[in-house]
């Protein structure tokens, strides 16, 4: 299955309001909907860099409604690899299905935000990881 058929972006829904906006994150009938296990919030510092990470059962639904961050997807049966860069600029939801290797990267000058709404709970032995020089990828 080659990376593109694992991962999706969705628009998501953003209204601006003088007093502070809304931005929408996931419903249970939006597309890549996959039950709910659990949502974390993860953050990232300008210039830094988290990789490289795989979920062996979970499905990712990642947002990013503070800051802007570079996401990078990597699939070894097709050795490619895909950019996505989401944010309050570019403010969509995507979702990772299982078997895909991941790192990311904060490129707003502030500390940026990442929410994870995933179809299960955190098992650690449920997840690969891999060191930033594992894959050939220029950040």
């Amino acid at each position: 299955m080659k990376i593109n058929e694992k991962i999706s972006l969705t628009p998501l829904k953003k209204i601006d309001l003088d007093d502070g906006d809304i931005l929408h994150a996931l419903k249970k009938s939006d597309p890549g909907y996959a039950g709910f296990g659990e949502a974390y919030f993860s953050f990232i510092k300008f210039n830094a860099i988290k990789a490289w990470k795989l979920h062996k059962e979970m499905t990712l639904n990642l947002i990013v409604p503070v800051g802007e961050v570079r996401f990078v997807f990597f699939s070894e049966q097709d050795a490619s690899f895909l950019e996505v860069e989401i944010g309050k600029k570019n403010y969509q939801r995507i979702t990772v299905q299982p078997e895909i290797w991941f790192g990311f990267k904060g490129i707003h000058e502030s500390t940026s935000t990442i929410i994870n709404i995933a179809n299960i709970e955190h098992n650690p032995d449920e997840g690969l990881k891999k060191s930033i020089n594992e894959f050939n990828y220029e950040w």
